[in-house]
Order: structure tokens, then sequence, then C-alpha cells
């Protein structure tokens, strides 16, 4: 995966991906292509439910410039696809459409709590908690 800038010194040596599982380590950083094929950005956290354990989002970090300034969009996790040849995810929408999309405007609890049901009607998936 392309997740070069990651700290790989807290990985456990042992942990290996399957074709079915990943660590939450390997998807952090992991380049996100748009349904064009072009590059859009970098998946920069994985967000999960406390006491379900279940993918809440994915936040796709994009713009900006050395990492400042990037723009960090929620995805449900359902919109995203690996794809081995690109050794990254890929979405149904290009860069255009994401831009429309919900974005944090600063990441605290109310703002998941405020727009967790719009990230998911734009993206017209059903929201986890259901």
């Amino acid at each position: 995966m392309q997740n070069q800038t990651a700290d790989t010194s807290r990985r456990d040596p042992h942990l290996k991906d399957t074709p079915t599982l990943i660590a939450s380590d390997r998807v952090e950083g992991t380049r996100v292509y748009g349904a064009d094929g072009r590059h859009i950005g970098h998946i920069e956290r994985v967000i999960l439910e406390k006491r379900g354990g279940r993918v809440a989002y994915a936040v796709l970090s994009f713009g900006g410039f050395l990492g400042m300034g990037e723009d960090h969009y929620p995805l449900p996790w359902e919109k995203l696809r690996y794809d081995e040849q690109l050794d990254g995810y890929r979405i149904d929408l290009t860069k255009e459409q994401i831009e429309s999309a919900p974005r944090f405007a600063d990441e605290n609890d109310d703002w998941y709590r405020d727009n967790g049901r719009r990230v998911y009607d734009y993206y017209g998936i059903p929201p986890y908690w259901m």
C-alpha cells in the first residue's frame, strides 16, 4: 500500500494482511482515485464506532500544500472499493463531486452528531447506525 509516511515502528511484525482483512495503519495514507481514474487524495484516518466497532467514516484528505490547509471529507466506507492494480481505493465520484460533499470545518464531536446523516444522505448510503 501507499503508506510511505506512516511510522512503522509501532507495527506488529507478526500481523499480516489477509485477502479480506487489513490493519488500520495500512489504510491510512492509501491513495484514493475517482470514477475518472484520476488521483484525488489519500485516506487520512479511519473513524470507528466506539461500542460496535463498525467503520463510521474514512476521512479523505486532499488540497493544501505540504500538508497545510488540506480539506477533510468523511466518506462512508461502503463508497470505497480497493483496486489492486492502483494499489489504492476507488470511489464512484470525481474530485469535483466530492468537493460539494459535507466536509469538516473542524473535527469535534459536535460535527459528527450534527452532520453524520448529511454525509450518508449525500452519498446515498444508509447510515452505519441503521
